[in-house]
């Protein structure tokens, strides 16, 4: 499983996919590759509905799945964001570039109403995508048990 502490995986040129946002779950890894998590970061939006691309790259899949509308945008070297539930107008193999439109935020899924949920996946294991946003501190073992 894809860790934070990667030396490969550093803090990229990425955007948030939204503006005017609060996060209401965070990430939390899976402890085995089937096992429970949350695998992204949920964010409600303050009226602003419009989602964007954190970074340039390709429209890999947009459609309904279960009960909700998505889009994924794969990155290259790896790198794979989704985003749902989101409605988009564009087409699979469509070029996106970092903070271009992608759609809007629709209902279903997990989240509640005017929420989106953000998943990286790099190399097919889901990451923290806080770690592409800078926002995930490096880790510090710091002295313990005397």
């Amino acid at each position: 499983m894809a860790q934070a502490s990667d030396p490969t995986l550093v803090a990229r040129d990425w955007v948030w996919p939204v503006s005017g946002f609060r996060i209401l779950t965070n990430y939390v890894a899976p402890a085995h590759r089937y096992g429970p998590g949350h695998r992204g970061i949920d964010l409600a939006l303050f009226g602003i509905r419009s989602v964007r691309s954190p970074a340039a790259g390709v429209v890999q899949f947009t459609g309904r799945v279960v009960d909700r509308d998505l889009i994924t945008i794969d990155h290259g070297n790896g790198l794979v964001t989704t985003l749902e539930p989101v409605t988009s107008p564009l087409a699979v193999g469509d070029r996106v570039g970092r903070g271009a439109e992608v759609g809007i935020v629709a209902e279903g899924g997990h989240t509640p109403p005017g929420a989106v949920h953000f998943g990286v996946r790099w190399h097919g294991e889901y990451i923290n995508p806080m770690v592409l946003l800078g926002g995930v501190p490096r880790a510090v073992l710091l002295p313990c048990c005397r």
